[in-house]
C-alpha cells in the first residue's frame, strides 16, 4: 500500500477546503534540479570538488603518473559523489514536502518536511511581485507583501527569495513554466483586487451592507 505523509489535507496543500467562490488556478512545486543548483548551490560545491581533485591528481602523477593521479585524485571523487547524493536527496526532499497554490483569492504555500507549516498570502495583502527566471523555464517568483508582517528566514528558506534576510521574502521558488505562473498569478490577483469588498456598516440598521472601496 502506498502511503501519504499529507493523507490528512482535505485538498492537497490547502489545510481546509476552500470556500465555494474560491477556486484552485494552479499547483506546483519546485523542480528538484533547479532546486538543487539555486538554492543548495549544487554546482558551486562541484566545482569546488574540481579544483581539489585536478590539484591532488596534479600532485599525484608528478610522483607516479597516471597510477599516481587516479590514486592521489580518486577519493574526492568520491567525496564528491557523496557531496551530490547529499544535496540532490535534500532538494527532492524539499520539494517533494511542498505544495504551491494559487487560487482566484490567494497564493498559498505548504511547506517544511520535518515542520510542515502552511503560509496563506491574500491578494490583498501582496504589494508585488518579481519573477527572476532561470534556465529552462524554471524560475523563482518573489512576493512583497504589505503592512508589517515580518516572516522568519530560517523557517521559509529555501522558500524565500534569496539574498534579502533583513526583509524576508517569501517566494514560490524554481518552479518550472514560472513565466506562465506569473501570468495566471498576475491575472488573478488583478481580477480580485478589482472586485469590491462588501462589508457590514455597523451605524446602519442591521441587515444593510456596505461596498468598502
Amino acid at each position: 500500500m502506498s502511503h501519504d505523509d499529507f493523507a490528512f489535507e482535505p485538498v492537497k496543500g490547502l489545510p481546509e477546503r476552500p470556500p465555494e467562490h474560491e477556486r484552485i488556478l494552479w499547483q506546483g512545486r519546485p523542480d528538484t534540479w533547479a532546486l538543487a543548483r539555486d538554492a543548495y548551490k549544487i554546482n558551486w560545491i562541484t566545482g569546488y570538488f574540481v579544483v581539489i581533485i585536478v590539484w591532488r591528481a596534479s600532485v599525484g602523477s608528478i610522483d607516479a603518473g597516471l597510477a599516481g593521479a587516479v590514486a592521489f585524485g580518486l577519493p574526492y571523487a568520491l567525496l564528491w559523489a557523496a557531496a551530490m547524493g547529499v544535496v540532490l536527496s535534500l532538494a527532492w526532499v524539499a520539494a517533494r514536502s511542498t505544495v504551491y497554490t494559487i487560487t482566484t483569492a490567494r497564493v498559498a504555500m505548504r511547506i517544511g518536511a520535518a515542520l510542515t507549516v502552511t503560509l496563506n498570502l491574500p491578494f490583498r495583502q501582496i504589494a508585488n511581485a518579481d519573477l527572476n527566471l532561470g534556465k529552462g523555464g524554471t524560475g523563482t517568483l518573489a512576493l512583497e507583501t504589505l503592512g508589517e508582517t515580518k516572516f522568519s528566514y530560517l523557517i521559509l528558506w529555501p522558500h524565500c527569495r534569496p539574498g534579502h534576510v533583513r526583509v524576508t521574502k517569501p517566494a514560490l521558488r524554481a518552479i518550472p513554466d514560472a513565466q506562465n505562473v506569473a501570468a495566471i498569478l498576475a491575472d488573478a490577483a488583478e481580477a480580485r483586487i478589482a472586485q469590491p469588498v462588501v462589508e457590514r456598516k455597523t451605524s446602519a440598521p442591521a441587515g444593510d451592507l456596505v461596498a468598502a472601496e
